[in-house]
């Protein structure tokens, strides 16, 4: 059996990425499953050589990967539906010779990847799940929402340019590569929690899930090891921004424990940290900071 190995968001911290995939090698040999929860691109120096790392993994069988909202950007700009920002490092990806091979690998990827951890099932999403969806549904959609963009290009980029209010679908993929709070109504927005809204997943522990959630995208959270729950954005493309940043990985047990301990219980202590090795991102005024 392959040990499963999660990491949080990249974007372009390929160093690090590859550091992280060297200890798994020393610790594991080939018998492990990199399993990463999106934002692989955007705002570090080294898109290319962490998407073609991911992506080996991913063609060999031994990699998970889902879309987080950066690639979603990288879409957007690929179709011409919005502008590269100023704090944006795509350029490597788009700019080359094989850019449309790469943006139509890139929107063939996965919204949801579910599993079952130790007899406990999971799913790993970017950034969300809405708090009532059941891990059925929320595959359910993660697979409509895939099929939408792996269709047609022309298809595909009236898809994307679609307003969140216009579709259903569109609006759940807002939801699982942006979201951070909901409102009672079940509303989402990308921001911060701040009254009446609240964590997403505050709301989701709270309808008692018997499944896990694997996510990302929340680096001014940190890491966060809850009943159910591991987010895993320590931001290693924000180091030196007030903070230190790390790429962080979870390594959870995957035999099932004598004392009934399930792998998504508390404490945790099986995540592995790899420090930046040094600051990669200086924003400028306008630019997104998703």
């Amino acid at each position: 059996m392959r040990q499963r190995i999660f990491v949080g968001d990249v974007q372009g911290c390929a160093d690090e990425l590859v550091l992280l995939v060297d200890r798994a090698k020393a610790r594991f040999g080939d018998a492990f499953e990199l399993w990463v929860a999106g934002d692989v691109v955007n705002r570090g120096p080294d898109n290319r050589r962490a998407l073609e790392l991911v992506r080996g993994l991913l063609e060999s069988g031994r990699g998970r990967y889902v879309l987080g909202n950066h690639e979603i950007h990288l879409l957007l700009v690929a179709f011409g539906l919005r502008d590269l920002a100023r704090n944006d490092s795509i350029g490597d990806v788009l700019g080359a010779p094989d850019a449309t091979e790469w943006v139509d690998w890139l929107r063939s990827r996965a919204l949801v990847e579910p599993g079952v951890i130790a007899g406990q099932p999971f799913a790993m999403v970017h950034a969300a799940s809405h708090p009532d969806w059941s891990l059925e549904r929320l595959c359910e959609v993660g697979s409509a929402v895939q099929a939408r963009l792996a269709g047609e290009r022309d298809a595909a980029r009236a898809f994307l340019a679609l307003p969140a209010d216009a579709d259903p679908l569109r609006d759940a993929l807002g939801r699982m590569t942006r979201c951070r709070s909901v409102a009672s109504d079940g509303r989402w927005s990308s921001a911060d929690p701040a009254p009446p809204m609240r964590p997403w997943h505050a709301a989701w522990a709270e309808r008692s899930h018997g499944f896990g959630l694997v996510y990302g995208h929340w680096a001014r959270q940190g890491l966060h090891a809850a009943p159910g729950l591991r987010g895993l954005d320590t931001g290693c493309v924000h180091h030196g921004r007030g903070r230190d940043g790390f790429l962080t990985a979870w390594v959870p047990d995957e035999s099932p424990a004598a004392d009934g301990r399930r792998s998504f219980d508390v404490p945790d202590d099986r995540f592995w940290h790899i420090p930046a090795r040094r600051r990669y991102y200086f924003p400028e005024a306008g630019g997104l900071d998703d």
